[in-house]
């Protein structure tokens, strides 16, 4: 059994929520794009937040801009503002959407030796931009691990989670 729409059958035109509130799936359950064409269309954004934790060695490298491969906050600020604009050729539900701002911070947090990564996202959408902060923030601590893995393979990424939505229907929702 396929996927595969048989000659004839229609297609669903959108996703409806289950009894448990997801809305990826169509009437009879199978994976598909939420239909956001009668959204209203409003500013959205979203902030993602992660962190990666190193050896102390490894973050005075990074803050000195002495590793061995260069720039590493700076490249992984690209990467992070590369990979929001790509996100929906990575997750595969996810709506392309035009970005109006892609912000990446990172922060060298000596008492942690950790670097925290923020990334906020801005559109005037249908849809929210939650997996685009979200992706940004994770391709810049994968960033950061690439860079540094020669010297710390202990490295590790943890607390990614969206700490701030606004817009659309569903309102503001905020967390630390």
């Amino acid at each position: 059994m396929t996927d595969h729409l048989a000659s004839g059958d229609a297609a669903p035109t959108s996703a409806t929520p289950t009894p448990s509130g997801l809305t990826h799936f169509n009437a009879a359950g199978k994976a598909a794009m939420v239909d956001v064409t009668a959204k209203p269309e409003t500013n959205r954004t979203a902030t993602a937040r992660a962190r990666i934790v190193m050896q102390p060695a490894t973050l005075a490298l990074i803050q000195a801009g002495t590793a061995e491969k260069g720039d590493v906050l700076g490249v992984a600020r690209l990467a992070g503002i590369m990979a929001a604009k790509r996100t929906a050729d990575l997750i595969p539900l996810c709506h392309p959407l035009p970005l109006t701002q892609v912000t990446v911070d990172l922060t060298p947090n000596p008492a942690a030796n950790a670097v925290e990564i923020a990334a906020t996202v801005r559109t005037a959408g249908r849809t929210g931009v939650e997996m685009e902060a979200l992706t940004a923030a994770s391709v810049a601590a994968l960033t950061i691990y690439d860079m540094c893995k020669a010297i710390d393979r202990a490295m590790r990424i943890e607390a990614l989670r969206v700490t701030h939505k606004a817009g659309g229907k569903s309102g503001e929702f905020s967390q630390s």
